[in-house]
């Protein structure tokens, strides 16, 4: 069988676009996500089931036994149809280099930074980018090929990263201009049969590393505005921030999902960074290194007090 437009996707963002796709663009002809029993051995955020499409829209959707897409089943099924343009969201592996091939037009994907591909390629972007502090996020829609994030660029568009935003409301952003570049890049398909990218990028290679659960640990002998972004950048729906107030062990986890700054000027010398200076309405007043935070919404299993230590 052709299948004409294909989507690769694992998450809630992958069924918003092909909504998207399907109600403002074209017919979606098939839908490539993972069966739920790869999430046995992947971990993977905000990870929705897609297989309801089928109802919903009568669409086709294969479900791979890997998530690298290398199981002999996933192979076969490639083997064995024709293909002619993808588009991948929410799918936080490489495509192997024999999907790439089945595909005539290509298999394309986004991948962003403060900066230009190659710069800022690798794991978890979004969230490195409000981590690190950055306030404008450029998101490239380029067309795969067996590297990570190649500058292989068919278009760009630019977002603000402003100081209210969490990575929640950043995906949303994220999404509309995403949608903005397919729009664009379907458009370039189906009047043309073909798309060009460009290539002749003159910015140099750079990584964000892989980010885990437990690089979310909040440090309070940290700036402020350090913490800060750590907490926003893997709010929900990422595994949150944490420290503990006490023993570490999971019966003294906090999991910090909101904050922002509190004050820097007033005088906190006599408490210790990581103590709780005060509580009103259920949220923390916490001492940092220059100042401090309010801890907006959290969840502990043990109930916090004025003069406890978070670490």
């Amino acid at each position: 069988m052709h299948y004409k437009v294909v989507v690769f996707g694992v998450k809630d963002t992958s069924e918003n676009i092909i909504d998207f796709i399907q109600r403002d663009i074209c017919r979606v002809d098939l839908v490539i996500t993972i069966a739920s029993k790869v999430l046995e051995h992947n971990q993977v955020s905000g990870y929705k089931g897609l297989s309801h499409l089928t109802d919903t829209y009568g669409m086709p959707v294969f479900e791979a036994d890997s998530y690298f897409l290398n199981d002999d089943r996933t192979r076969q099924f490639i083997s064995e149809n024709t293909f002619d343009i993808g588009i991948v969201m929410g799918w936080q592996r490489l495509i192997p280099k024999e999907v790439l091939d089945a595909f005539r037009v290509g298999i394309f994907g986004f991948h962003g930074n403060c900066g230009y591909l190659p710069f800022g390629r690798g794991r978890s972007p979004l969230n490195w980018s409000m981590i690190l502090g950055d306030t404008r996020f450029n998101l490239n829609l380029f067309k795969y090929d067996e590297h990570a994030d190649s500058p292989n660029v068919f278009a760009t568009e630019m977002f603000q990263i402003n100081e209210h935003d969490d990575i929640r409301t950043a995906q949303y952003k994220n999404m509309i201009c995403s949608k903005n570049l397919i729009r664009k890049l379907l458009t370039t398909y189906l009047e043309k049969g073909e798309v060009q990218i460009h290539t002749d990028s003159k910015d140099f290679d750079s990584w964000y590393n892989k980010r885990t659960a437990k690089d979310g640990r909040i440090d309070f002998h940290d700036r402020t505005r350090n913490i800060y972004n750590l907490i926003r950048g893997v709010a929900a729906p990422f595994p949150g921030a944490f420290c503990y107030d006490g023993t570490e062990s999971d019966s003294h986890r906090v999991t910090v999902w909101e904050a922002h700054p509190f004050d820097e000027m007033i005088d906190f010398s006599k408490y210790a960074p990581g103590e709780v200076i005060d509580i009103f309405d259920d949220k923390l007043v916490v001492r940092t290194v220059d100042g401090s935070l309010l801890i907006d919404r959290y969840e502990a299993e043990n109930k916090i007090k004025v003069g406890t230590i978070l670490t």
